[in-house]
């Protein structure tokens, strides 16, 4: 963050629980530009840029940057498309709810336990108190208080909503067919996936398609920064 604020980039938002947690409070906006500022402090290419020609890196101000403005080729950081995610997600397996399998419990993932709603929620009911600060809101959970899925990724259901690259497609809630698919070219909202610490068990769901507002930031909003393959 101090590097970044120090070479030209700005934030208008961010909070964590502890060095562990997950950032939240964060918008899309904002996750793509300090994916930019990793890149640069760590050497790599970035991946976004304000203009066609991919000249004018983005640092500062909401800007929607455009698929063009993307550099796909590049080798730094950069927020997953949202099949990217899925297939992260699913840690291997095929047709499950869940990372591990078909039912949920507080033992496996911060979420807002409601067995009265789910019959795959095993519960218990009311929030997860694993590994959460005081028990305070945001509860989030430090990365490792569950076990990872089976491509050694943690928290890929609950703890945090993360933002994704795609646009959700407006007026539609189709997902993006073909191979490697980048998502739809315009849109209001893009695509948050993998629950959170105050959403009900459905929402954790590796097919559970979210979606807000790039420039807002709740308190249940964070991210992961991905590579290429390779990197």
């Amino acid at each position: 963050y101090f590097w970044a604020t120090s070479n030209g980039y700005t934030f208008a938002a961010g909070a964590g629980k502890g060095a562990s947690h997950p950032v939240q409070t964060v918008s899309w906006y904002d996750c793509v530009k300090w994916c930019n500022a990793r890149s640069e402090q760590a050497g790599k290419t970035p991946v976004y840029y304000t203009n066609d020609a991919q000249t004018t890196i983005y640092k500062t101000g909401n800007v929607d940057v455009t698929n063009v403005q993307v550099k796909w080729s590049a080798n730094g950081y950069r927020l997953p498309t949202e099949a990217e995610w899925e297939k992260a997600a699913r840690g291997g397996l095929s047709g499950q709810r869940f990372p591990w399998g078909n039912t949920i419990t507080q033992n496996l993932a911060n979420y807002y336990g409601n067995t009265a709603s789910y019959a795959y929620d095993l519960g218990p009911n009311g929030y997860n108190g694993i590994g959460s600060v005081g028990g305070t809101n945001p509860a989030t959970s430090p990365v490792g208080s569950f076990a990872a899925n089976g491509y050694g990724l943690y928290d890929m259901a609950g703890n945090v909503f993360e933002w994704c690259w795609d646009w959700y497609p407006p007026g539609s809630a189709a997902y993006a067919g073909g191979t490697d698919p980048r998502g739809a070219a315009t849109g209001s909202f893009r695509v948050l996936r993998g629950g959170f610490w105050n959403g009900l068990a459905s929402f954790a769901r590796c097919a559970f398609r979210g979606n807000g507002f790039p420039d807002v930031a709740l308190n249940f909003y964070g991210f992961r920064a991905v590579l290429a393959p390779g990197q």
